[in-house]
């Protein structure tokens, strides 16, 4: 112990007031020596396994295997511990036992002929393997993940002692006991989920949960459920957050997203926002209009005509207020540096061109009955009562307001974490490589900074008092993240929704990336980034994702000689024609860095039914040849700083400065 100089009594005394609120939990030498003895344990255990998944764009079923499966971890482990002494099948049965224990238990009694025997031999073998994987942890950690139910017997059979005679025919007897008692399925699925809990110690979600997939709420109702989770936001998570604060432009895109993409699953069924309004408005507003240039995206959904026909115009609708809205945005806030958005005043009505880019373009849809040329970002009064009511139905859906409200209470622009820099899509950058700076109220923002700034308004947004004027400007802030050209979420000069749907010429469609993508391969950038915010450049690295690697192209995830990683491979089955695979996953244990690479995934029923797990390709990254401990990581440092503080206060009970309570 190095408290006992002079110097340091005069800064336990200068910490007494601390100290003597840390005396009330530990009241003597003792109590403080133990958990100091304790804590140095914990230090020396082995780093436990971060888990990291990005771009999962409401892709539920793939995203809940690859939850169950850690990516792979289990099926490893399981490899690990049984090698050749079980055959593929079984090793195939155990690990989607583990992953699915109630369906797979449904099976299993459907079809086993000697079930007692099947109990009898699977019960030993997840005794064996949740062993194994609580073994990085103490054991107050584990007890602490045991069901109340089967707790004593679980920590019993954990702790069992090879050799030890007079005790095995105690464990046996456990077991039978379990198989007699009809307690065999309780008992399984108990330590299944105990094992799931245990394997990944922390979840890391690098943005974009929402849009496109079908069931973007089942997954945030999973993450609610998660034992140890973060989110860093992505450009999709940011809308959703500013339509249920109530940015009426963010709610209009988000169900322009829905109706592209023919999912209206997440915004009526999970959230149960009414569209009877905007299918109402659409048909009345739109009935003699086509709207051939927005016809949803069905992918292989099967969408009756008359269906196709309604979300059309539904789609075509709030397309148009969607534009109306984001130019009274652009006119309002001139410092966003907009104006080549303002689209609308662009268009010769009458014959039916558009003037952009220096070039004269004919339109491809030429109906703009609600427009007024005069005015054209002038909501009719149907469209200002249409909006009124779908901002009704945001800010008061219950499940929506408790998903977002998770979404800020775990979620933040960026995160630093054991060493490593996680945000969603790109830190803006000059064209020579250097900081972009922005410009935000009086104040110019770079960097760690500008996020940081950007953070703070994303907060602001939803949590400031409804109207004022700091909410609203917030609320316009929250749109500028999703698509203006200085986002460090969006990464792009600009958004080209309008040309998209009415420009056939594809140069049009162009959105030019921030120079940031053409850096993200040097490796002196990505140092310069990570000192940035405070990390060290020679071990540390940077995981994002947003933007998908095309691997049937050849491309890398893995930028900068090692120190930036993309796990955007294409979790959201529209991006996989391009990517060739269904994404990226990053796994960080004790050993070091392991980036995988999957399949797409069939569905959640084979997986139980046939096993047909995810193929999944592993690419070692870093190995270290002595393990990471504990103590190598953030936990491990606060850990330190608790050490330090409980050996003051020692030496402030051996000194008589704080008198025990024995």
């Amino acid at each position: 112990m190095t408290f006992c100089d002079e110097n340091n009594i005069e800064l336990i005394k200068n910490d007494l007031r601390y100290l003597e609120l840390l005396a009330k939990q530990y009241p003597d030498v003792s109590c403080a020596s133990t958990e100091i003895i304790n804590l140095q344990a914990i230090l020396n255990l082995p780093k436990s396994t971060e888990h990291f998944i990005s771009d999962i764009h409401g892709e539920y079923e793939s995203f809940t295997h690859m939850l169950k499966n850690a990516s792979g971890v289990i099926k490893r482990k399981i490899d690990d511990i049984f090698g050749n002494s079980l055959r593929e099948s079984e090793k195939s049965n155990l690990a989607t036992l583990v992953y699915y224990p109630e369906q797979k238990l449904d099976l299993i009694k459907r079809t086993e002929d000697n079930l007692d025997d099947w109990y009898k031999i699977t019960l030993y073998r997840l005794i064996e393997l949740c062993r194994v994987v609580s073994s990085k942890y103490t054991r107050s950690r584990v007890r602490k993940a045991l069901p109340s139910d089967f707790a004593y017997i679980i920590e019993e059979l954990l702790h069992e002692q090879d050799g030890k005679i007079n005790k095995h025919e105690y464990y046996n007897g456990i077991i039978n006991t379990i198989i007699d008692l009809d307690r065999s399925p309780d008992f399984i699925i108990a330590i299944a989920k105990v094992i799931q809990k245990l394997i990944v110690d922390r979840l890391h979600i690098i943005g974009d949960i929402y849009d496109r997939g079908p069931g973007a709420e089942i997954i945030m109702e999973a993450l609610m459920k998660h034992h140890c989770v973060d989110i860093q936001w992505g450009n999709h998570d940011i809308l959703w957050m500013g339509a249920a604060a109530g940015s009426e432009a963010c709610i209009c895109n988000v169900l322009r997203i829905s109706l592209r993409y023919a999912n209206l699953n997440t915004i009526e069924d999970g959230y149960g926002i009414n569209l009877l309004p905007l299918a109402t408005f659409a048909m009345e507003a739109y009935e003699n209009d086509p709207c051939k240039s927005f016809t949803p995206k069905t992918l292989d959904k099967q969408i009756s005509k008359k269906d196709l026909v309604l979300l059309s115009k539904m789609h075509k609708a709030i397309s148009i207020i969607q534009f109306k809205l984001e130019g009274q945005i652009i006119k309002k806030r001139p410092e966003f540096t907009m104006d080549d958005r303002l689209l609308l005043e662009k268009i010769n009505y009458e014959k039916g061109t558009i003037d952009i880019y220096g070039k004269t373009y004919t339109l491809n849809d030429k109906n703009f009955s609600t427009i007024d040329p005069k005015d054209p970002y002038k909501l009719t009064p149907q469209e200002k009562c249409l909006i009124a009511k779908l901002k009704r139905s945001f800010v008061h859906s219950e499940k929506l307001q408790r998903h977002i409200r998770f979404m800020y209470s775990k979620g933040s622009m960026y995160l630093v974490y054991n060493s490593n820099l996680l945000y969603h899509s790109c830190i803006p950058l000059n064209e020579d490589g250097t900081f972009k700076e922005a410009r935000i109220g009086d104040k110019k923002y770079t960097g760690k900074s500008l996020l940081d700034k950007y953070d703070t308004l994303a907060r602001e947004a939803y949590f400031f008092k409804n109207d004022s004027s700091k909410k609203i400007y917030a609320m316009d802030m929250m749109w500028y993240l999703w698509c203006g050209p200085d986002s460090p979420e969006f990464g792009k000069n600009r958004m080209t929704t309008f040309e998209r749907y009415f420009v056939n010429d594809k140069q049009t469609h162009i959105e030019n990336k921030n120079p940031y993508y053409k850096y993200r391969d040097d490796e002196v950038l990505c140092k310069n980034i990570l000192k940035e915010f405070n990390l060290d450049p020679t071990s540390s690295h940077i995981i994002n994702g947003h933007i998908p690697v095309k691997t049937k192209e050849g491309e890398s995830p893995i930028k900068a000689n090692g120190r930036l990683l993309v796990i955007d491979g294409g979790f959201c089955r529209a991006y996989q024609p391009q990517t060739g695979i269904a994404g990226y996953t990053l796994i960080y244990n004790s050993y070091g860095l392991l980036l995988t690479s999957h399949e797409p995934f069939e569905s959640i029923r084979k997986a139980i039914e046939e096993e047909k797990d995810i193929l999944s390709s592993t690419i070692i990254l870093e190995h270290v040849v002595a393990r990471k401990r504990v103590e190598d990581t953030d936990i491990g440092a606060e850990l330190k700083k608790q050490i330090k503080d409980l050996e003051m206060l020692l030496v402030a009970y051996r000194k008589g400065l704080i008198k025990e309570n024995k």
